[in-house]
């Protein structure tokens, strides 16, 4: 059986969440609240890295009082039809039963009790997974709460000064502090390396975060908000940047699933499986994915109304659609000429097919490739990670190297190529303009989570993540990604001319290349 070398993760997801705790929606003050120092949590890496003068806001699409733009140009969507019979899931390395109950729409407790479950953390490769059908409530609303390029990194969010505005606003988040893998991280830091990672416009989450916390506007919210600021109760994503890297996550999830038809319906947090209405858009999806999380039934219905996310979001930033660049990616889109990731006569491993960019949630983005040699696992190697492009280097820290493909400074803008998991060692410098081919630095299991050095090749076009098995494939010196056709993520294939390499997670002849 294929499995991945290795994957990215931004923070990594341990155990599942066997109930969701409901906070209240009000906020307020407590004794002592003008003293209370936040506790210290241990997240993981990054820092701030900046190239480019801040833009104006880009003009709005809209004219305010003109007819409000439609975010779909496209008809209703014909979505996937509910199970109605029992199904069967047999476990595979790295599932987790909270992960199955996703994929199928059935809640985690339904999953517990049909399957008799007395340890539910523990999953056997191999293992048969009873799945029932879900039972159906009204279909969700057909309200439109943010246009698709508020929910992405893209050209919308280029001239926000996420600090500027956090200060303004005065509320708990400007004073915050946290201490992220021994770096201590303001509020605002959190926040844009968020934006940064998972590619979500930070005026969205700063939106969801003011609706579930107050955090933006009020100096001293709710105590019970201050561990869990987004209100999602586990004990390995206390703090904020675990809070807002999960809700990231879970915006994407319903973002990317959108678009490619791979959702019918949202299992709330009680539970209830709500059809999605056909006709919401993608970033409409990404946040009625994140509430469904959150609430059950009445308290989502109001969090996805326009009294809901879209009020907090409109009461912030102004009405949401006024803020729209449509479409985020031109219908005739092509990938510019790209080489693959290494020197000539090298002889690398295509070790994973496509699967996420960032965590869990976003498109199948990435392929991954390890470098010559016999030597397993984390090793050290002497190998060099090369450009695929000419362009310039926008962030090269614990892990990551983003080269900009246009030049201008902006991650938010044309296209940019993420090559994770490169060693600090000899780690191409921020600023450095690249020529394809030039060296970027060493494979390694360096940021995210890898169990073998290799690297992670991923792309984005305006802040969004383009999939590697969608209509716009990778296309390194003429080989060209796709699935392998089960909509099994880390499998697939590089193809040219006739030649088939396949995705293995070990080195062997079918999964060999060079240039």
């Amino acid at each position: 059986m294929k499995k991945h070398w290795g994957h990215i993760k931004a923070c990594s997801t341990q155990g599942f969440l066997l109930a969701i705790f409901l906070l209240a929606g009000c906020v307020r003050p407590w004794p002592g609240a003008e003293t209370w120092q936040p506790p210290t949590f241990e997240p993981v890496f990054t820092q701030e890295t900046s190239t480019a003068t801040l833009l104006p806001f880009l003009p709005p699409t809209r004219v305010p009082g003109s007819p409000i733009l439609t975010p779909t140009p496209d008809a209703p969507r014909v979505l996937p039809t509910l199970r109605s019979e029992l199904s069967v899931y047999v476990v595979q390395p790295n599932d987790t039963l909270g992960l199955i109950a996703q994929k199928y729409g059935v809640d985690l407790e339904t999953l517990i009790k049909v399957n008799k479950l007395a340890n539910p953390d523990r999953l056997d490769v191999g293992q048969s997974i009873n799945i029932p059908p879900p039972i159906p409530q009204a279909p969700g609303p057909g309200f439109k709460i943010i246009p698709d390029s508020e929910l992405t990194y893209g050209p919308a969010s280029a001239g926000f000064n996420i600090e500027a505005f956090i200060n303004q606003q005065g509320g708990y988040l400007s004073t915050y502090k946290e201490d992220v893998d021994n770096e201590s991280y303001s509020g605002a830091g959190i926040i844009t390396r968020i934006a940064k990672e998972y590619s979500v416009n930070p005026r969205l989450l700063l939106a969801v975060l003011e609706y579930k916390s107050g955090w933006v506007t009020r100096p001293y919210p709710s105590q019970d908000t201050i561990v869990y600021p987004m209100g999602y109760t586990n004990e390995w994503k206390q703090g904020l940047y675990h809070q807002m890297a999960w809700a990231a996550d879970n915006l994407n999830r319903g973002y990317y699933q959108w678009k490619i038809n791979a959702v019918p319906s949202w299992v709330l947090a009680d539970g209830s499986v709500v059809p999605i209405f056909p006709s919401i858009n993608a970033g409409t999806a990404g946040v009625q994915q994140l509430m469904s999380q959150l609430f059950g039934r009445q308290d989502w219905d109001y969090a996805v109304s326009e009294n809901g996310v879209f009020k907090t979001f409109s009461d912030l930033f102004g009405y949401p659609f006024d803020l729209a660049i449509e479409p985020p990616i031109p219908p005739d889109l092509l990938q510019p000429p790209m080489q693959l990731p290494f020197e000539p006569g090298k002889v690398w491993s295509f070790t994973g097919g496509a699967h996420a960019g960032w965590d869990e949630g976003s498109a199948w983005a990435a392929i991954d490739f390890a470098p010559p040699g016999d030597a397993l696992g984390c090793v050290q190697s002497d190998e060099w990670v090369v450009a695929v492009a000419d362009g310039l280097i926008v962030r090269s820290e614990h892990g990551e190297v983003v080269e900009d493909l246009d030049g201008d400074g902006f991650e938010q803008t044309g296209w940019t190529v993420l090559y994770m998991h490169t060693e600090t060692r000899d780690r191409v410098e921020v600023g450095k303009k690249l020529k394809a081919g030039d060296r970027i630095g060493h494979p390694s299991c360096e940021g995210g989570v890898a169990d073998g050095t290799h690297t992670h090749l991923a792309r984005r076009y305006n802040g969004e993540w383009i999939a590697a098995d969608g209509p716009i494939p990778f296309n390194l010196d003429g080989w060209i990604s796709s699935g392998d056709g089960t909509g099994t993520e880390y499998n697939g294939f590089l193809r040219r001319n006739g030649q088939v390499v396949e995705a293995w997670d070990s080195r062997k002849a079918e999964n060999q290349i060079q240039r």
